[in-house]
């Protein structure tokens, strides 16, 4: 530990805060704006993966006049095709592509599809829907390779091996364009002058790996638009999660020697940065500083923390990728682990569309190719199944990289522990999915029961509004199936209609309804069909569900009725008196209500669903409020003049920690009354309808 970093210590540690938080906000500790791209504030559920619907594959075999048509097209194709390297796509009569597949020499590629025997069922029933072969000629096997893995992503061929859920990892960012660096999280390209430390698993795991991080270097996360706005120090500060930098509580050497150390630490170098922490604590116990030890003492512990958090740590393995697959029950699950600088960074599970009659190396040797398209690869990847292609896929991924990149199947030593232990968690998590999966099946042919539905929904849409008195009024729709919640297709709708009454909630979901309706039916049918696919869920609702009465069901009943949509079926949940969970009223079209009994399964599964848009829904109209009274400020807050509004903002420095402040921290405020108080309090906490 440098004597910059002591002194750095001793200056933090005098910044002991005293009182209550209400306190330090009041002595313009106002918390600072962290610099996160949006797509990184995802939470572990937000990135939780979904089992696909099996593709469907009939055991009866493939008429042979469909498949002799099939021939024909291929055996045109094959006249014309080069023996050189491509990638060639096969389409029925709609153009829609069926298969992607590259090969060192096409025409001899195609040629094996020709042939009239020794086809799979899944070849089989490709070539029989084959009416076109389209073919891109490439100048190596290894560019076939890349082409593949994209068109793959892009495209979402019926018969390949598709990669879904496939969201960009976090990073954390050291910056290196501002003489206080900062730390962040980060998404998307790496375009910005710094130091990038990842990937890892979830959004999640960076964030508490970043608030480990503060607590144990101090580096700061505000913007630089806050930092250099400030007079004095934040809220961080004051808890020891921030040098203050911004306020020169600490020197440039000092700070410096923070942001080294943050940057030692995850570059692997953690022994090294823990042992000059703890030289530094004695010493400042020898010396009698104990505040100072204190200071270290915490530091050591955030850093233990962070790697308690990793888990099982390599020894000898210091940057790989671990990948291991496990098939049952028709589906695959490829569980995923990230190791970087000798450190454990999160393990993912995915779950690929994927045919029953595919191998696991198959599943495994496509999944990675798209897996690797769009992501920087280490300089080892480990497997659990040895694929076919895996030099051709170290070759790609080495000119990729720009460095060389192993592919290996290990068999013995640590690495193979590594293996071992990712294929456990692949059979746990496929496990876990599987028994998931099938609890929701069982709820939904309740409900199926319940309403007397020919057979279990596939899709359930659940619908609400959320205003107060009128302003600020939005609508939500959020969608549920037998993998439990599809929050990718969640949507939100601005209620935009001028004609309409403030606060009129059957207009409202009238203009909900009447809008995702309209649009599914304008729709084509290869659009739908290419949705379907893409999200392997359909795209038409077997029940909608309204939270409401019966003047909200009968409001959409009138849409549905006036749309001609006979096949939807519609259900309304009313709340029980005094609000109470346990004594809804289901209302249904033409039937008499139902009352389910406080414990009936189906009855906790409704209000699941019901509690779930009404989270959305109330999430999507508080950003619209929060976003309006920033624009409009503290002008729409009644009986707040000029005079408040300029004591509001010296006394607590941004409208937002206004926003937050209490009632009791609002009345301490000069010039307000505790009646002004309460009115600026209700209008910043008012519960929308």
């Amino acid at each position: 530990m440098t004597s910059d970093s002591s002194d750095t210590a001793k200056q933090i540690g005098s910044g002991q805060p005293s009182g209550s938080p209400a306190d330090m906000r009041r002595r313009d500790g106002v918390a600072p704006e962290q610099e996160v791209d949006p797509a990184s504030l995802e939470t572990d559920e937000d990135d939780e993966a979904r089992l696909p619907d099996l593709p469907d594959e009939p055991v009866d075999a493939v008429a042979e006049a469909p498949l002799a048509i099939g021939r024909a097209a291929i055996e045109h194709a094959v006249r014309h095709a080069p023996t050189s390297p491509g990638v060639y796509r096969m389409m029925n009569a709609a153009r829609d592509v069926l298969y992607v597949g590259k090969a060192k020499n096409v025409r001899k590629r195609l040629s094996s599809y020709a042939r009239p025997t020794g086809q799979v069922m899944r070849i089989a029933r490709m070539i029989a829907a084959t009416a076109a072969v389209e073919i891109v000629s490439t100048g190596t096997e290894t560019e076939a390779l890349l082409l593949e893995a994209n068109l793959i992503k892009q495209l979402r061929p019926r018969f390949n091996v598709q990669l879904r859920d496939d969201k960009s990892f976090p990073y954390i960012l050291i910056t290196g364009d501002h003489w206080a660096p900062q730390l962040l999280k980060h998404r998307g390209a790496q375009s910005r002058p710094g130091r990038y430390f990842g990937p890892f698993a979830s959004a999640g795991a960076v964030g508490r790996t970043i608030t480990a991080l503060q607590r144990a270097f101090l580096v700061r996360s505000c913007t630089d638009s806050f930092f250099e706005s400030r007079t004095r120090p934040c809220l961080l500060y004051q808890i020891k999660r921030c040098a203050g930098p911004c306020t020169g509580e600490i020197d440039f050497p000092g700070y410096t020697a923070l942001v080294r150390e943050a940057t030692d630490f995850l570059s692997g170098r953690s022994r090294a940065v823990k042992e000059d922490l703890a030289r530094a604590m004695e010493q400042a116990a020898a010396d009698l500083a104990f505040e100072r030890a204190a200071l270290y003492r915490d530091r050591l512990a955030a850093l233990s923390a962070i790697q308690s958090q990793q888990g099982i740590n390599p020894r000898t393995v210091e940057e790989a990728d671990v990948f291991a697959i496990h098939q049952e029950g028709g589906y695959f699950c490829v569980e995923v682990f990230f190791f970087r600088t000798g450190q454990n960074w999160g393990n993912r599970a995915y779950f690929p569309r994927a045919e029953k009659s595919f191998t696991p190396e198959e599943v495994l040797g496509s999944f990675l190719a798209q897996f690797y398209d769009d992501k920087p690869p280490p300089r080892l990847i480990l497997l659990s199944h040895r694929i076919e292609e895996s030099e051709l896929l170290a070759h790609a991924l080495s000119i990729k990289a720009g460095c060389k990149v192993v592919v290996s199947t290990p068999q013995r030593g640590e690495k193979k522990e590594l293996v071992a232990h990712a294929l456990t968690n692949a059979r746990e998590a496929l496990g876990r999915k599987l028994a998931d999966t099938a609890t929701q099946s069982r709820l939904l042919q309740g409900l199926a029961a319940l309403l007397g539905l020919p057979q279990p929904p596939q899709r359930v849409e659940v619908y609400d509004n959320s205003h107060i008195q009128g302003a600020n009024a939005v609508g939500a729709m959020i969608v549920a199936g037998p993998e439990g919640f599809l929050k990718n297709q969640y949507r939100k709708f601005n209620i935009r209609s001028e004609s309409l009454t403030p606060g009129d909630d059957y207009a409202m979901m009238r203009e909900v309804l009447e809008r995702r309706f309209k649009r599914l039916l304008t729709q084509k049918a290869a659009d739908s069909r290419a949705a379907a696919e893409q999200d392997s869920a359909p795209q038409w609702p077997d029940l909608v569900i309204i939270d409401g009465g019966l003047g909200q069901l009968n409001a959409a009943r009138g849409v549905v009725d006036a749309l001609g949509l006979s096949r939807v079926s519609l259900m309304a949940v009313a709340k029980g008196p005094d609000r109470d969970a346990g004594r809804e009223t289901l209302f249904l079209p033409d039937r008499p209500a139902i009352k389910l009994e406080p414990r009936d399964p189906v009855l906790y599964f409704i209000q699941r669903l019901r509690d779930e848009a009404h989270r959305f829904v109330i999430g999507s109209h508080r950003k619209l409020r929060r976003k309006d009274i920033r624009e409009a400020g503290l002008q729409e807050v009644p009986g707040i003049g000029p005079a408040r509004k300029r004591a509001l903002l010296h006394h607590f420095g941004t409208l937002k920690e206004i926003e937050r402040a209490s009632l009791a921290d609002l009345g301490k405020v000069p010039g307000i009354s505790a009646e002004s108080a309460r009115r600026i309090f209700d209008f910043f906490h008012a519960r929308p309808a």
